[in-house]
């Protein structure tokens, strides 16, 4: 069972991140860290919405992440915020979010206060994600959706808010070499998109310390 993230203390992780999100204005894409930002130039791109949910765990904020189904098409087997493309039933890409969410982790819409975005991020897979920040608001039961997710589990934001925690590494895709983010935890390898927007979150947190 998932508890609600609550005021606590001046620390209370709904001023930190509110603050943090003021503060981060400069758009990432996964091609930070790359030079071929222009190979993708004149491609449109999909808009997606992603959830970075917030839970106290016994008074320590996680947040909630998964391992996406070695099935889907796009980024299989990898860790990921719950989320995906906006549908025309969304009305932007915090409604496609939340609605990931539900579907994808059982997380209701009604747990959850959305505390504002991050700037939107640019994937290689041509989709315009923009992030969520929220904090869940009530107890929930994590239920994973068979055919997208095959885990859901919890890291503690004091871990991706230190970017001492994080590494550049490489590996070769489609012929030549990638360099990205990582900030592994335990047996979870957090690396791509998902760290690169948690680091543009933790650099927005830092500024303020």
């Amino acid at each position: 069972m998932a508890t609600m993230c609550r005021r606590t203390d001046p620390r209370d992780p709904r001023d930190l991140l509110s603050v943090a999100l003021s503060r981060a204005t400069e758009p990432s894409s996964d091609f930070d860290l790359n030079d071929d930002a222009h190979l993708l130039a004149n491609v449109k791109t999909r808009p997606a919405g992603v959830l970075c949910a917030v839970e106290d765990l016994g008074g320590v904020p996680h947040v909630i992440l998964t391992k996406r189904s070695s099935r889907l098409k796009h980024h299989p087997g990898q860790i990921a915020f719950p989320g995906g493309k906006q549908d025309p039933g969304d009305a932007d890409p915090i409604a496609a979010a939340l609605r990931e969410a539900d579907e994808e982790i059982g997380l209701p819409p009604s747990h959850v206060e959305v505390l504002g975005t991050l700037p939107k991020h640019r994937t290689v897979t041509a989709f315009q994600v923009t992030p969520v920040i929220a904090c869940v608001t009530a107890p929930f039961v994590a239920r994973p959706e068979p055919g997208e997710v095959e885990e859901i589990f919890r890291v503690p934001l004091a871990h991706v808010l230190d970017r001492r925690n994080y590494s550049i590494q490489s590996r070769r895709w489609q012929n030549s070499m990638r360099h990205y983010f990582t900030v592994p935890w335990g047996p979870y390898y957090i690396w791509g998109a998902t760290a690169r927007m948690l680091r543009v979150l933790a650099e927005a947190v830092e500024v303020g310390q």
